[in-house]
């Protein structure tokens, strides 16, 4: 028996409990990880809010997308990315359903070794955020010589668009509460302040004009200021937006409805952003902990819209 978070209902973090709940063993092609931390991401609430459905046979619901540990047993043929999986391997497992938890079965093909550099909390913090931002540079093309224009750039998503971003060459403005702004500094990104005259903030952030913009946050002033400085709608980007985008012509990326998922090439990018953190090439930025047993908490921390980078959940 393992401790495990799952939501009893729908509605916010008040759903959540911790059920001691059996891992089970893992099969063909499996592999049972002992968590060390899992990362929390604001789908994590949406799945049991009630925005995906309240079908009441998807309960109790288990949580969760990415996690980091230690491989207890392997199932027969157990093969990552990096080959061969065995007991005591160091792994980031994502995609993890249920990763809330303190021991878990994952396909072996969600596995990839952790970083040495890496503490638990930052590994279980990487991936989802990665690839979500890597899926969104390269669905905009995004490179050198352009100047990129991320809204919500001190988020767990945008702290990651913000580096690869400046990785690729290009320039970066992003935006987020004066409060994160050395963050961001720190991150490569020129900041710039949300709210009313935010168009003409970033006017005279990057008078050569915005090539492209990437909504992490899914707000009206998000879309409607990309669209005022962005001339080519196709390489504006949503993550959140998903109403606005098909009507404005603009991208929109990942688990919404009529958004391009990226499946391939979030998978394929896994691996390379465990070598970038690996080498110091790409930080990420984790906030805060709490212990699994106040998941709740956690949660109420995320929904507030103001977390620098990542929280995680430790077992």
């Amino acid at each position: 028996m393992a401790a495990t978070v799952i939501a009893t209902g729908y509605g916010g973090p008040e759903v959540l409990r911790v059920a001691d709940l059996p891992a089970g063993e893992p099969g063909p092609g499996e592999a049972l990880i002992g968590v060390r931390a899992a990362g929390v991401n604001p789908i994590d609430h949406k799945v049991y809010s009630g925005a995906h459905g309240t079908d009441p046979a998807r309960l109790p619901m288990r949580l969760g997308f990415e996690a980091a540990g230690v491989v207890l047993r392997a199932g027969p043929g157990a093969t990552g990315p990096a080959g061969p999986v065995r007991p005591g391997d160091e792994v980031i497992a994502y995609p993890a359903r249920g990763a809330y938890a303190a021991e878990l079965v994952v396909p072996a093909g969600a596995l990839v070794p952790k970083p040495a550099a890496l503490d638990w909390p930052q590994a279980a913090a990487l991936m989802l955020a990665g690839v979500t931002a890597w899926h969104a540079l390269a669905a905009t093309g995004v490179g050198q010589g352009d100047t990129v224009l991320i809204h919500g750039g001190a988020g767990g998503v945008g702290t990651m668009a913000v580096q690869l971003a400046a990785a690729r060459g290009a320039s970066v403005v992003a935006t987020a509460s004066p409060a994160r702004h050395d963050l961001l500094r720190g991150l490569g990104a020129v900041p710039v302040a949300y709210g009313p005259g935010l168009a003409q903030r970033v006017r005279l952030a990057a008078p050569g004009g915005v090539t492209a913009a990437l909504d992490l946050v899914g707000t009206d002033e998000a879309i409607d200021v990309s669209l005022e400085l962005v001339p080519d709608r196709g390489r504006i980007a949503t993550i959140a937006a998903f109403r606005r985008a098909g009507p404005a012509g603009i991208r929109a990326l990942g688990s919404g409805p009529g958004a391009d998922p990226g499946t391939r090439l979030r998978e394929q990018a896994r691996p390379q952003l465990a070598a970038m953190a690996g080498r110091g090439a790409l930080r990420v930025v984790v906030s805060g902990t709490f212990p699994l047993a106040e998941a709740a908490a956690a949660h109420r921390e995320i929904r507030g819209g103001h977390v620098a980078g990542k929280i995680a959940l430790i077992p």
